[in-house]
């Protein structure tokens, strides 16, 4: 019998950019008895399905380590060591990148402005420019060795070699500027050119840091959902316990306020628990003996005994964990196009550079050296990716910008591109399409008179439960009155006695319970009732309502065709309601987290690229799934850091518009690298010396530095009009 394959999602560290993914991936999967790897460069894991029998966790740990990278696989406070690892990182990056700017003004102000002639000004832009090499820049020249030892080449190798060669060619003219002086040369420095190019490169790598961090929150966030020590009763005493030490069987309680630790069944008491992050609904349900709770699911008001059933790996929630995780790392990582390019561009780069040096060294002018020596660092400093390396930065600051005064979050460029495509939306019903609050839609009173609003009133008032809250604040300005006898009943409703009447509100079953026959005047949508002496008084219908613009929202949508779906844990009734109103023709009622997870996963498998909009932690592992989630800023934390576009004023229209937006976005960011790379095929053999044989010009790398400023210029301008694009 065939073991069954285990499935795991460990931590990555170390990686800084794609091609570091694909070479830990590709590594975990060379390794015997591993069938599927995939690396999630944004969240920093990587999820491995493997025979436990043939490899254990601590080979791949192993694996990893020989190609230069980290893998944590202790599950023992893992979020938070993933958050440290962050932090760290990202501070880091941070203080390089504030070394660069600090350090690299001052040196381009005096090697570009020709009015600072001196003394020992060379040694200055030296002194200044050490710091940027050594401090700043050394990731680069690290990751470039990396790449180099398995015979990989990236972004980063380029940006080591050009800034590299600029800069030892730059001290060599300082510290011996008679070499050059006398074979009837001028010894040019280079600083700014190397300290500028790092300056902009860790510019740009910290905005795409500061998106991915926000990636991997999410799942720290559902793990934050499960408290880590609860207390069990075993042999009639209170013991607390790390949750890792709970077993099936053991009785955990659970005090009001406190989030349900494990799946089970309650053994003893009865409260509301709020289940919004499994249905989506936001009315709490009433639990008692016998009933099942999840992990994750908030106690309300009682206290309840629970007999563990499901815990750990085997919770609803740990699944919901595992479905956000696999599905992120079925997704391809997040790739710049700069870095996509890079495997072919910096090869070609290196090769012209090579063959420059070698044409001129056999073939050239006396001093043949010297002159292969100046185009070599001219080719490379003009083909340095500075703007390469901007072209999706500026256009991304640019969108984020516009994007943030329409009320519109878009996290990063690969959020960006893949709007452009998106042909299926899916709304969440509770929270997305509606408010989310629940509300008196439909009352009637039978008998419309005060003293009956003022019973009812001092009934909800007293009573705890959500449903009498929301009926108390449509009565609010009523007097209360001095009842008597109140007793609020679990599951159904409330009663007491005022002067002589004897008086009820709750649901349905309450009234069949004391014999009180619903009016036939009153549908079925109603769920409270107000009954005084045997007598239906009044029936209310509580449900959320439709959010402004959401049918115009969808209208937009489908004009654009776009095919709209609803999903929502609601029953058949409320969700075929809402859809109605809402315009959407295909809804699916009585979703779970998992249903939603698949029917993304099936939209997407018939050729769809789906877009779910959701706001609660039950959409978040189908945001995942789906090719881009749009979050409400109102909904869960989870939720959005699930999403790659945050609707920040709740206004479903900014879905179409965010969707424009990308269009407008992606099509500036290849702008900007058809003029990077138009720029390179026309810079590139001029630097090498093309024009030479015919009219005698060779580029200075000084001009040379000074054109591969001017592309950034370009670059940048061209994203700024993206503050005027109509949407």
């Amino acid at each position: 019998m065939d073991t069954p394959l285990k499935r795991d999602v460990f931590a990555v560290t170390g990686m800084a950019c794609a091609v570091c993914a694909g070479s830990v991936e590709s590594m975990i999967a060379s390794l015997p008895g591993v069938t599927t790897a995939a690396v999630n460069y944004a969240g920093s894991n990587v999820y491995i399905a493997y025979d436990p029998e043939t490899i254990t966790p601590d080979d791949f740990a192993k694996a990893v380590e020989s190609i230069g990278y980290g893998l944590i696989i202790t599950e023992d406070d893992l979020s938070e060591k993933l958050a440290d690892i962050e932090f760290r990182h990202f501070n880091e990056l941070k203080r390089k990148l504030y070394i660069a700017g600090i350090f690299t003004l001052p040196v381009f102000i005096l090697s570009m402005f020709h009015i600072f002639h001196f003394e020992y000004k060379n040694w200055i832009l030296l002194t200044l420019s050490l710091p940027v090499i050594i401090f700043s820049g050394s990731g680069f020249y690290l990751n470039a060795w990396k790449q180099a030892k398995h015979r990989m080449v990236n972004m980063d190798t380029l940006v080591a070699l050009s800034t590299g060669i600029a800069f030892i060619f730059s001290v060599l003219n300082t510290v011996l500027p008679s070499v050059f002086l006398s074979a009837g040369l001028q010894p040019h420095v280079y600083f700014e050119s190397a300290t500028v190019i790092i300056a902009f490169i860790l510019t740009g790598k910290f905005l795409e840091e500061r998106s991915k961090s926000k990636a991997s929150s999410v799942i720290r966030s559902l793990m934050g959902l499960q408290p880590k020590n609860l207390t069990v009763t075993r042999d009639g005493s209170e013991i607390e316990m790390p949750l890792s030490m709970v077993s099936p069987g053991d009785q955990v309680m659970v005090r009001p306020g406190d989030r349900i630790p494990v799946d089970g069944i309650v053994l003893s008491g009865d409260s509301n628990v709020d289940e919004s992050m499994i249905s989506g609904e936001p009315l709490p349900v009433f639990k008692t003996s016998g009933k099942n709770v999840f992990a994750g699911t908030l106690n309300k008001n009682g206290n309840l005994i629970i007999t563990a059933s499901q815990t750990g790996k085997n919770t609803l929630l740990a699944g919901i964990i595992a479905m956000v995780q696999e599905a992120q790392s079925a997704k391809p990582p997040i790739q710049k196009l700069a870095d996509k390019i890079a495997s072919v561009f910096v090869p070609i780069v290196l090769a012209i550079a090579a063959i420059t040096f070698l044409t001129w060294w056999l073939f050239g002018p006396q001093p043949s050296a010297t002159f292969a020596f100046l185009t070599t660092i001219s080719v490379l400093i003009i083909a340095c990716p500075c703007a390469l390396g901007l072209a999706t930065p500026t256009a991304l600051m640019a969108g984020i910008g516009r994007g943030a005064s329409l009320g519109i979050l878009i996290r990063n460029a690969e959020n960006l591109e893949t709007a452009c495509k998106i042909n299926a939306v899916i709304f969440d019903k509770t929270g997305t399409l509606t408010t989310g609050i629940p509300s008196v839609t439909k009352s009637h009173w039978f008998k419309d008179e005060e003293i009956f609003k003022q019973m009812l009133f001092s009934l909800e008032k007293r009573s705890g439960h959500p449903l009498a809250y929301v009926i108390a604040s449509m009565l609010d300005g009523q007097p209360m009155l001095p009842i008597s006898d109140f007793e609020d009943i679990p599951g159904k409703g409330v009663k007491a006695i005022y002067l002589d009447y004897s008086c009820l509100a709750g649901n349905k079953a309450l009234m069949d319970e004391n014999g009180i026959t619903v009016s036939a005047n009153s549908d079925d949508s109603h769920s409270v009732f107000f009954a005084c002496n045997n007598e239906i008084i009044a029936a209310f219908t509580i449900e959320d309502t439709l959010r402004d613009n959401s049918s115009e929202a969808v209208s937009i949508l489908r004009k654009e065709g776009i095919k709209v779906f609803m999903l929502t844990g609601d029953n058949e009734s409320g969700a075929a309601a809402m859809a109605q109103k809402a315009g959407i023709s295909e809804y699916f009622a009585g979703v779970l987290p998992a249903d939603k997870h698949h029917f993304v996963r099936d939209l997407r498998q018939k050729g769809f690229k789906v877009a779910m909009v959701g706001d609660g932690i039950n959409d978040s592992a189908a945001m995942a799934e789906a090719d881009l989630g749009i979050a409400m800023a109102t909904g869960s934390d989870i939720a959005i850091d699930s999403a790659g576009i945050i609707l920040m004023h709740g206004d479903l229209r900014a879905v179409a518009q965010a969707i424009r937006l990308s269009k407008a976005t992606v099509h500036i960011i290849r702008q900007n690298f058809f003029w990077a790379f138009f720029y390179n095929v026309i810079a590139i053999p001029v630097a090498a010396g093309a024009l030479f044989p015919f009219t005698g010009f060779l580029l200075s790398p000084m001009i040379a530095g000074a054109a591969m400023a001017m592309s950034s210029v370009t670059v940048v301008t061209n994203s700024l009009r993206l503050k005027r694009v109509r949407l």
